[in-house]
């Protein structure tokens, strides 16, 4: 018995400590770091399209500065692609209907190869493009060579606008519907009574199916924009949500 007991604790007491250590480095790796530089990707046939937070828009070439961690936040608008970046050691699937993460630190500057590595279609050895490292000064230099007229977060409240979202999500609303004021990264509690947090995917969601994950104490009013608004687009309002963050959250939406 003490030979039996002594052979099942100790690989399960090093088994449950290899599993304790992989899983550490596991969260720490997935996790990308609070002063991430966040750039949005959409991966379409046969094409990767690039926003910055600055409004600058990229086509199959991603700029981004030495030394920096940048975190892309990955979307599909109509098939499964796969973000790969061989000299990086990044590959991350991206799926239509949700976002994924994946961020990385550039140590030298110089062009990498990006391609897809999941079978998109006939051009699908076509999609392919480049990661151009820079220094931090050439790349605030090009950031203002191509600057546009808005940024992300101002492309949104304007899209904000013109979708009539301002008729219900403002103060001055005659229908009631959740402020966002404050909204982004905040926990959420539903009528289903789960509680989850409002980062990109929940905005997403809330846009397209208004009736999956209704606020407690609200009605599901809200017409569903499928079909109507480009991941783009979706990424653009998700900027602009979370710019208002900075702003107090009325205390009525979180009890």
């Amino acid at each position: 018995m003490k030979l039996e007991v002594t052979w099942t604790l100790i690989p399960l007491l090093l088994m449950m400590g290899l599993f304790a250590w992989g899983a550490n480095l596991y969260f720490n790796i997935e996790r990308a770091p609070s002063n991430a530089l966040e750039i949005n990707v959409v991966g379409k046939q046969w094409m990767w399209k690039i926003q910055h937070p600055e409004g600058n828009r990229e086509i199959n070439e991603l700029h981004v500065p030495v030394g920096r961690v940048v975190k892309l936040t990955l979307a599909s608008q109509d098939v499964i692609h796969s973000f790969f970046l061989p000299n990086f050691r990044i590959k991350q699937d991206v799926v239509p209907g949700r976002y994924t993460t994946e961020w990385f630190k550039a140590t030298r500057t110089g062009a990498y190869h990006l391609f897809c590595s999941e079978f998109c279609g006939t051009q699908h050895s076509g999609m392919i493009g480049r990661i151009i490292v820079m220094t931090p000064a050439a790349y605030e230099e090009w950031l203002s060579r191509g600057q546009p007229g808005d940024t992300l977060a101002q492309s949104g409240e304007r899209l904000f606008r013109e979708l009539g979202c301002s008729g219900c999500h403002t103060g001055i609303s005659v229908v009631r519907s959740p402020p966002l004021e404050g909204l982004f990264g905040k926990p959420v509690p539903l009528q289903s009574g789960e509680v989850v947090t409002a980062d990109e995917g929940y905005i997403r969601d809330s846009i397209l199916f208004p009736a999956k994950q209704i606020t407690v104490g609200y009605t599901n009013a809200m017409p569903s924009f499928q079909g109507r608004v480009s991941e783009e687009e979706l990424l653009e309002l998700a900027a602009y949500i979370k710019s208002l963050g900075s702003k107090a959250r009325p205390s009525e939406v979180i009890r």
